[in-house]
């Protein structure tokens, strides 16, 4: 193969599937992107074989061909060379020249045939929807996935595209973060499936904030459109807990407080809880609400806060990271607290089809 094509083009496609190429791999071939180019077009392609990334850059082909190279060792490469427009040329051998002013690496490759196939995108249709959307549902629930291999079907976020709603959810079993969004989705196009935390994270780095995206069914792997960037992904098998179960159906208090004013609070009494003693008191009380911290190794804080309350006096006590998870991702300028006494759930809800629930902890 031989073409040519910008520095910076070629940059910001090898940065998009650099996320999943690690430093170790059970396959070497895994540490490699596939270059292929015909038509003017180059595709630049990683897999971990959990997850493939696709993207496609304009380039000025002079011969099609194929082959695979260190992801690595190009994109070093390609931000050190000291002019915008590179030649790029493939022999029989594998073996990559690279040229850019006047500096030019040769680089040893490997054939195409070495590369994991991509899977076949040739699935069901699923529908289009708003990339910054989509974004801002992940955004808005992925910190609350779990890390437990053990609880593997918790690893990731869980879809349900059904009639005309896409609901999104994730739990580790002490919190859970729900989001829903409209969308029109033809009946046959119905379907849950949980993806994988890994998978998620790639996607936030690759959405936009505007633009669509089409998904994707293909048996039990999912495919991404998002423009030039197609991202497949296998599907966490397993059945979802009835995460419905866990949200209370109602509270006995509706308290509105200051999003950046609560997340600002409870980040300055987090300094002041120790790993033996990670939780924060919060007690509410006639227009006011006290936050307060403490630990034999650490010390104590306490923060008082003018609010519009009227309810009864209640103390509860919360995983402050926990707490600060969804303040920090919400854009609202107000959430509602919604609790009912010191050992029930609270949940967190705003101005948008979100909510949040998280267990309380003993205030001691």
């Amino acid at each position: 193969m031989k073409f040519s094509i910008g520095r910076n083009a070629i940059i910001d496609a090898l940065q998009t599937t650099h996320g999943i190429i690690g430093t170790r791999m059970a396959l070497p071939i895994l540490l490699n992107v596939l270059m292929k180019v015909e038509k003017e077009k180059l595709w630049i392609t990683a897999t971990d074989l959990d997850v493939s990334i696709r993207c496609l850059v304009g380039a000025n082909v002079a011969k099609a061909g194929a082959g695979t190279i260190s992801g690595r060792k190009l994109l070093g490469i390609m931000k050190e060379l000291p002019a915008e427009e590179v030649e790029i040329e493939m022999d029989d051998k594998c073996a990559m020249t690279i040229k850019a002013g006047s500096a030019m690496f040769k680089v040893v490759g490997t054939a195409e045939d070495d590369f994991p196939p991509l899977p076949d995108l040739k699935g069901k249709y699923t529908h289009t929807i708003d990339q910054g959307v989509f974004k801002t549902m992940l955004r808005n629930v992925a910190y609350s996935a779990s890390n437990d291999e053990t609880r593997y079907v918790l690893n990731g976020v869980f879809m349900s595209f059904l009639g005309d709603k896409l609901t999104m959810v994730a739990t580790d079993g002490r919190r859970l973060a729900l989001c829903e969004h409209e969308v029109e989705l033809p009946k046959e196009a119905e379907m849950d499936l949980i993806v994988p935390t890994k998978t998620i994270a790639q996607l936030i780095a690759s959405l936009k904030d505007e633009g669509e995206m089409k998904v994707i069914s293909v048996g039990n792997q999912i495919a991404f459109e998002l423009g030039s960037t197609t991202i497949v992904s296998k599907l966490i098998e397993g059945t979802y807990p009835n995460f419905r179960q866990v949200i209370p159906s109602q509270c006995a208090e509706r308290i509105p407080l200051e999003r950046e004013a609560l997340l600002a609070a409870t980040r300055r009494m987090a300094l002041m809880t120790s790993e033996k003693a990670n939780s924060i008191k919060i007690a509410f009380s006639k227009n006011k609400m006290k936050i307060s911290a403490g630990a034999p190794d650490a010390g104590e804080g306490h923060e008082t806060m003018a609010i519009k309350y009227s309810g009864k006096d209640i103390t509860v006590a919360f995983n402050p990271e926990y707490l600060m998870d969804p303040l920090r991702h919400l854009v609202s300028d107000e959430i509602f607290l919604e609790l009912t006494d010191d050992l029930s759930p609270g949940v967190v809800k705003c101005d948008i089809p979100f909510l949040y629930v998280i267990m309380p902890m003993r205030a001691g």
